[in-house]
Parts: C-alpha cells; structure tokens; sequence
C-alpha cells in the first residue's frame, strides 16, 4: 500500500500539467491586473509539468482546483525564502522585485502532502511491529538499524535523481529521510533506556512520547520558538 501510494504521488507531481494560474490578493495598488475595491490579480506563468519549486508544483495545483484558492493557507513556509523575504530565513517584508508567487496561498498540508504524510505511518507502523514481534534487543536492534538505513540511503538517491528533500511538498525523498533519521533515533534511545538502563536524564522526551499532541499543539501554536527564544546568554544585539 506505501509503495502504491508513494508511486501515485510520484506521477501526479510530475506528471501533472500545470497552467499559468491568477490569484486575488489585497491592494492599493494601481499596477495589478483589475485592480477593483482594494483586491488585486496576479498571474503566475506556468504552463509545464514536473516542477518541484514554489510557484508551479502540483501539489499546490491539486489544492487549487480541488479546495479552492479561499481554502488555502495564506502565509505559507516559502515566504521565508531569500526572494520574499529581506529577513530570510525568518519571515519579513518584501525584498524589491520579489516575484508575485511570494504573495500566493499555498498549504504545505495539502491533499497530496497528506498521500505521503499517510505513507509515514507505514513507516511508524513498521517500526511497532518489529517491536512487538521481535522478543530480544539484539532482533530488535538489527531490524530498526537496517530499516532506517535502507529508508536514509533511499531518500539520498532520490534527492540526487532529482527530488529534493522538501518538507511543505513532503517529497518522497523527505519521507524517506525522516523516517530513517527517526528510526536511527529510535534506536539510539531503545539502546540507552532499554538495553543500558539510563532512564532518568531522558524523563524530558518520555513525557513528550506520552503527550505528543500536546507537544504538536504547542509547536504549531509556535508557543516552543517563543520560549526557546526568551533566553540568552548574552545580551542580543
């Protein structure tokens, strides 16, 4: 089922046509398109197929045909890139001649984002079952390291195929990166807790594995960078 949904996002992504597309975004400006009681259009030139960067991917097309531009969220992860924003890596206004795309919806949760999202639960659910199946450490071990290798390798060739690793359109070769490294980590941490017995300087990620939805909350809240970035240790510039 992983592999079939894996191979259908694949042809959707480059296979799909995607054409030139406008979007209303809110002006004063009198140089958009029909510029009509404060909105204004943008046109965003297409026209191929195969295309992984911000303005012309399928997977932001299947959300605008399926969804509708009104559904899609509005301050998507790309506008901290070095072409919409003067503060890159972090949000900010606009740099001069930023390309229109920058002012596009987009969501990085989007229909085909989630095809793969799912896939990952494959992934998570492979590593459960060794859990369960496999009685010792040692099979235990040996299962998670192989897995997590085959899926780090796998989505390091991809990447150099041409696939980048690309969390808001959740590429394949992401997919597969994450749930090695995630793997590798699982693994490190079954060997310190279970095997070696060191419990007590890890008590911070248990409770975290225990309210993991509590934890996404807060991180998309964005309650976590708020605090993590409250303290210095030396005095900002």
């Amino acid at each position: 089922m992983a592999i079939m949904i894996s191979a259908l996002y694949i042809g959707l992504v480059f296979g799909l046509y995607v054409p030139n597309w406008e979007f209303t975004v809110q002006t004063s400006n009198s140089t958009f398109s029909n510029p009509s009681n404060g909105v204004g259009i943008k046109t965003i030139q297409c026209g191929l197929r195969g295309s992984l960067g911000p303005p012309c991917n399928a997977v932001g097309f299947v959300d605008r045909v399926l969804l509708g531009e009104s559904h899609l969220y509005k301050n998507p992860v790309y506008k901290r890139t070095k072409e919409c924003s003067i503060n890159s890596p972090d949000y900010g206004r606009l740099p001069p001649n930023a390309p229109d795309w920058c002012l596009a919806p987009f969501d990085p949760e989007g229909l085909l984002s989630t095809l793969m999202a799912a896939v990952s639960c494959f992934v998570g659910l492979h590593f459960g079952h060794v859990l369960i199946h496999c009685k010792t450490h040692s099979q235990r071990m040996v299962s998670w390291l192989l897995a997590s290798t085959v899926l780090t390798v796998s989505g390091f060739l991809l990447q150099l195929l041409g696939m980048p690793f690309s969390k808001p359109l959740y590429t394949v070769s992401y997919m597969l990166l994450a749930g090695g490294v995630s793997g590798f980590l699982l693994l490190l941490l079954y060997c310190i807790v279970d095997v070696i017995h060191i419990k007590k300087p890890l008590i911070l990620f248990q409770w975290m594995g225990m309210n993991a939805l509590i934890v996404y909350v807060l991180a998309a809240c964005e309650l976590f960078p708020t605090l993590i970035q409250g303290f210095y240790w030396r005095s900002p510039e």
